[in-house]
């Protein structure tokens, strides 16, 4: 878990990317209109918002709930499936509403096609954040902190 500004900056901003990035290419491809045009065109928008969103909305709310619910807070491992768990919710909830104005506006049966690209797209970024984005965004993390801590143990030496 990042201990300050800069490593939560660095975190977010990587898991945020990653999470853009990844569930892109996914509607793409099951859309069969996947091209790198595509993917640049929407990845940029795309990140501005998910990451106003992560900072602003979704995560502040995902923290507050999970760390009202009565689970264990000293086990890292509940903390983070609870806290990754409402920020999937949040953000899927969010970025697919975005994702269907993006590519062409309000559909004629929209609650029929939301309910279908969340459900989708629940599934999706729910494997894809707890089984690589999120492990690779704490290793990375985690080298950032080491680092951080050799600089200081050096500057002390």
């Amino acid at each position: 878990m990042p201990t300050n500004k800069k490593e939560g900056l660095i975190f977010g901003s990587l898991m945020c990317f990653l999470m853009v990035l990844g569930m892109s290419i996914y509607n793409l491809v099951i859309h069969n209109s996947f091209s790198l045009v595509a993917l640049a065109t929407g990845l940029v928008p795309g990140f501005v918002v998910a990451f106003i969103l992560d900072n602003f909305v979704v995560g502040i709310v995902a923290k507050k709930i999970a760390f009202s619910l009565p689970i264990n807070k000293e086990s890292k491992l509940q903390l983070i499936l609870t806290i990754s768990t409402f920020m999937i919710l949040g953000m899927v909830t969010f970025m697919s509403l975005f994702g269907m104005l993006m590519e062409g506006g309000i559909p004629a049966d929209f609650l029929g096609t939301y309910l279908k690209t969340w459900g989708m797209n629940l599934i999706a970024a729910f494997l894809y954040q707890l089984l690589i984005v999120g492990p690779f965004s704490r290793l990375v993390l985690g080298w950032v902190q080491n680092n951080a801590a050799d600089d200081s143990a050096e500057e002390a030496a």
